[in-house]
């Protein structure tokens, strides 16, 4: 099922998060290969060269490695994904208390709230209708 993208931001950027972030959440495991280009391409409804591009960008970021004739693969560094997972979620965190302030919460509030969340926490359903 194709994803649905922000017409106002770069495609190739919008999927380089969603694949760092499948990354950072361990669906792809340190060392594990990843789908070929065209595949991923398919999966999310874009064009290889599209993905292509945002491939190109965790390979910046030091989180996938090509090598010549298997692929890519997911690095090794555990320290580099538990890196960019903290990261991923220090601005998740930073955005959420900003929508709660917008909303007149308090800190404390904020706390309390989040500690009546269920452990694991689960994803709210979406309404049916």
């Amino acid at each position: 099922m194709p994803f649905q993208f922000d017409t106002a931001r770069p495609l190739y950027i919008q999927l380089a998060e969603l694949l760092t972030r499948r990354i950072a959440a361990g669906d792809w495991p340190p060392g594990a290969r990843l789908p070929s280009v065209r595949e991923l391409a398919a999966d999310m409804g874009v064009n290889p060269n599209t993905m292509q591009r945002a491939l190109a960008e965790l390979e910046r970021a030091g989180l996938v490695h090509a090598e010549r004739t298997a692929g890519r693969f997911v690095t090794e560094d555990a320290g580099c994904i538990a890196a960019t997972r903290t990261r991923l979620a220090a601005a998740h965190v930073r955005a959420f208390a900003a929508e709660m302030a917008a909303l007149g919460y308090t800190r404390a509030e904020l706390l309390a709230a989040l500690t009546e969340l269920p452990d694991p926490i689960q994803p709210e359903e979406e309404p049916h209708g």
